[in-house]
């Protein structure tokens, strides 16, 4: 567990902000600033007060604190995720409204982190919330990657694939962003607000009839150049939880490969190096899927990861592996994962549970609830996907 907060404290949102603005990636002028996503709030708070001169704060619920709802010069909106709902078409007009009211030539700065593409949301003419809801659910319960979650956002949203752009005038833009995308492509973090398709993503293959409603085109990129970084990935986050291994004295192997497709495959694969692998403490990174049945239970693909590794490694070699988000959530759980062990299943027979049986309905949840196996920290003020991270005695 400390591993694992050590990779959080690397690309924590006030961390990593703060770092920003002391390498003087700004120039000395005040900001209005914009933060979305679900780092929202945590990224905000790296920013210097006194460069505030006003915000606009959309997150999740419970994501936004009370040091913010009660500034003057900060609004605060509350949206839903991971399906768009009402609020998140409020938060998209008043995010609108706040760029049109802000002075003509006032610098903006956008605080943008995952989460973004479900909490702020302007539909395309013809498309309705409901059709978006529903089509989102679809995509989230099918396995689609969010690589082909997001280009079908784009092209469904008047803001999203640099749509934004159109209400910043000509003042100046600085963004920084936190990546919870597979290559760290601007145009997926948030489905692109302030970024067009470098190359012209191929949507994926959709059933009658959202097929058919989707256009082709997304928007084009920012009408005009502005500064903009990425300050926390993946990457850093393995990195961080790795150097904080060695220092507890692990021999560690930080596994490159990004982790994706069914979260069970994934679960046998990484076992499989575990067992067979060097005595190292292993850190895998990566956003897996799960395809969810008709009588699907409550999960995440972490849990459901967690759960189907654990079938595997029961036995009497010691195995002990860690899965979990870096966003505090896994699917529509508060809990971010499971640390599961060899002893996990024998636990959960003592209980009466098949293991088997929770699997395949996707109830992960409910497994680790009663073998107290859950992990719980809340809003993290990250997130840059899941952390895998595994160890066995041989």
């Amino acid at each position: 567990m400390s591993i694992y907060q050590a990779g959080l404290e690397a690309v924590k949102g006030s961390v990593v902000v703060n770092k920003a603005f002391q390498k003087e990636f700004f120039s000395g002028a005040n900001f209005h600033v914009v933060a979305i996503g679900k780092a929202a709030d945590s990224m905000l708070q790296g920013v210097p007060e006194n460069k505030i001169i006003s915000a606009l704060l959309i997150s999740k619920h419970n994501h936004i604190s009370g040091r913010f709802k009660h500034a003057s010069n900060i609004q605060c909106i509350e949206s839903d995720h991971p399906i768009p709902k009402q609020s998140s078409l409020k938060a998209g007009k008043a995010l609108i409204r706040y760029l049109e009211k802000l002075p003509t030539k006032e610098p903006c700065l956008f605080l943008i982190s995952g989460g973004t593409s479900s909490l702020v949301e302007v539909v395309e003419n013809g498309w309705s919330l409901s059709e978006l809801a529903a089509l989102t659910d679809y995509l989230l319960a099918n396995a689609y990657s969010i690589n082909e979650i997001n280009a079908v956002r784009r092209r469904v949203s008047k803001i999203k694939g640099g749509g934004l752009c159109a209400y910043l005038g000509e003042r100046e833009i600085s963004c920084l962003m936190i990546s919870d995308v597979p290559n760290n492509d601007p145009a997926d973090i948030g489905s692109g607000l302030l970024f067009g398709e470098r190359k012209q993503s191929l949507l994926p293959k959709l059933p009658k009839p959202w097929g058919e409603k989707i256009p082709l085109a997304t928007q084009g990129l920012a009408s005009h150049a502005f500064d903009w970084r990425i300050i926390a990935s993946l990457d850093i986050a393995k990195k961080a939880a790795g150097k904080h291994a060695k220092a507890l004295g692990y021999a560690v192997q930080i596994v490159p490969n990004f982790l994706e497709g069914d979260a069970s495959w994934v679960a046998k694969t990484c076992i499989k190096t575990l067992k067979n692998g060097p005595d190292s403490l292993f850190i895998w990174g990566g956003e897996t899927t799960i395809k969810l049945p008709n009588d699907a239970g409550k999960g995440g693909r972490n849990q459901h990861l967690a759960l189907a590794a654990s079938i595997i490694i029961q036995g009497r070699q010691e195995i002990v592996l860690l899965a979990a988000g870096t966003d505090g959530s896994d699917g529509v759980t508060e809990a971010t994962g499971a640390l599961v062990d060899n002893q996990t299943i024998k636990k959960g027979e003592k209980l009466g549970l098949a293991a088997n049986d929770y699997l395949r309905r996707a109830d992960s949840y409910h497994y680790f609830d009663q073998t107290d196996e859950l992990i719980f920290t809340g809003a993290t003020g990250t997130n840059v996907m899941d952390l895998l991270i595994g160890i066995a005695k041989s």
